[in-house]
């Protein structure tokens, strides 16, 4: 490729390979995308094996050996490089598997078809998350191209998995029938976003994850609104009312119990989300939201990390498409999507969602309610200490910027899982920003993002390769409870 435009800065040793690369980078990443990857869709699992395979030899050509692992319908990629037995061990974790796409709209691209365009390489996991998965690649190969044999004394894992998507309900079986060969100091988890491109900071923290089905059930079929209007159960309208019941007027969760075990802000946490550059209507703006909204007495910033939520993401009644029928439905459904704040636990939030819509549902309505809880995910919160400390030197390094604060992310993955079967603490390290429209028309990353991660993962190596002792007394490290303080007001305005 002849040269790329972007705004990402990189300097030094590392920065100057991987700017010769860029195009070499981007093809592969461009190849990549268009193999449709999607693991929820049965008929794309031949696409999954194929980029399965494809991120294996990628992984050999950095001097990685490579295992694929069958896992249900998908399959998991493992490559590892050991330059020493006795030296600290990393493990990469991410996911290769896509979301699905709705070509009718995507205005920059069909979905598998990358482009580049204005400092932007389009297509469906761009970002998410095989632009994160290379940024990996290529930061190992910048750190062995770069590094004397003394800074490159460190062995990398990477376990990329192709169901994430779906909920990696293969994940602990393969993490516990493997765990002798995962077997690591630290996990890097790269699945996640950072807070802008020009304002690196550390994700410290992940929320839970916690999905569920509501369907209620009117008359036997579909009838005619003329005939039993006002006297039958309408779904519909019985599932919107149980719905609405899920908040109060102060954008609050209203299930009963709900925030009980909700962990206060800290002290710390509260400097560190309000040292992040914010403005609401640049926010408005990158995210295309319209406008902010949510739980009133609460920063922006908190209500995204710190809080927990529940969003309907899906609500199918009637006709929604094609020609009206005038019917009263027979059932209506609604899927929930449930973002759980540390502190809090899966089992009792589940409980919760139970009682309150068996209070909620009219007597005469009839219904199933689905939570989830097997394919679950708890949050986590990282600890501090030298590893997070390597991580914000590796960050402004790699972009050129000191880090400004400490971020969370707001939506959830398996970093609870990888902790608690490998027995090792999580860090987060990812190349997406929240412009990237994960999961919807148009994703996209960013290319000087992409550039800055891979060098900050460099970084990032180096920096560990240095510290094998505090690596290895670090695995058992937990932050201190500090003192709790009120919420912020910076950033908690609503904008048109």
């Amino acid at each position: 490729m002849d040269h790329i435009s972007h705004s990402g800065r990189v300097a030094g040793a590392i920065g100057h390979y991987l700017e010769e690369n860029l195009g070499d980078l981007l093809e592969r990443l461009s190849t990549w995308v268009t193999i449709p990857s999607i693991a929820a869709d049965p008929d794309r699992s031949a696409d999954v094996v194929r980029s399965a395979h494809w991120l294996a030899g990628e992984m050999r050509d950095a001097g990685m050996e490579t295992t694929i692992f069958e896992t249900g319908e998908s399959c998991a990629v493992y490559g590892e490089l050991i330059v020493d037995p006795e030296a600290p061990t990393v493990f990469v974790y991410s996911h290769h598997d896509v979301r699905h796409a709705k070509p009718e709209e995507w205005s920059e691209t069909e979905p598998f078809t990358p482009v580049i365009r204005d400092g932007r390489l389009y297509g469906r996991g761009a970002s998410d998350a095989k632009g994160q998965v290379l940024a990996h690649v290529w930061g190992l190969r910048a750190h062995r191209e770069t590094c004397s044999e003394r800074c490159g004394h460190l062995n990398v894992k990477m376990l990329i998995e192709g169901e994430e998507e779906i909920g990696s309900p293969n994940l602990a079986a393969l993490l516990q029938e493997q765990a002798e060969r995962f077997a690591c100091d630290v996990v890097v988890f790269s699945d996640t976003i950072q807070w802008k491109a020009d304002a690196p900071a550390p994700v410290t923290s992940m929320r839970g994850t916690l999905t569920a089905t509501l369907t209620v059930f009117g008359p036997e079929r579909d009838l005619h609104s003329g005939v039993a209007s006002g006297v039958t159960v309408n779904p519909a309208l019985t599932l919107s009312q149980v719905l609405a019941g899920f908040h109060d007027a102060d954008g609050r969760v209203a299930v009963p119990g709900f925030y009980d075990d909700v962990e206060p802000l800290t002290q710390e946490r509260a400097h560190e989300f309000a040292a992040l550059p914010f403005d609401p209507q640049t926010w408005v703006e990158r995210t295309e939201t319209r406008e902010i909204a949510g739980e009133i007495g609460y920063t922006l910033k908190e209500r995204l990390w710190a809080r927990p939520s529940i969003e309907v993401i899906s609500l199918v009644a009637g006709d929604p498409a094609g020609f009206q029928r005038s019917v009263i439905p027979r059932e209506a459904t609604a899927s929930l999507s449930i973002r759980t704040a540390p502190g809090q636990r899966i089992a009792t939030v589940a409980d919760q969602l139970r009682a309150y819509v068996a209070q909620a549902m009219p007597r005469e309505a009839q219904y199933t309610f689905t939570v989830d809880e097997d394919i679950a995910q708890e949050p986590y919160v990282s600890p501090g200490g030298p590893v997070m400390d390597a991580l914000e030197r590796a960050l402004t390094l790699g972009h050129g910027i000191p880090v400004q604060g400490r971020m969370g992310n707001a939506g959830g993955g398996p970093a609870d899982l990888l902790t608690k079967t490998l027995g090792v603490p999580i860090y987060f390290l990812g190349t997406g920003l929240p412009e990237d429209h994960w999961h919807s028309s148009d994703e996209s990353i960013d290319i000087g993002m992409l550039l800055q991660g891979a060098a900050s993962i460099a970084h990032l190596w180096r920096e560990l390769g240095s510290m094998p002792a505090e690596l290895r007394a670090h695995r058992e490290a937990a932050v201190a409870p500090v003192e709790v303080v009120s919420s912020e007001p910076e950033d908690s305005a609503s904008v048109a």
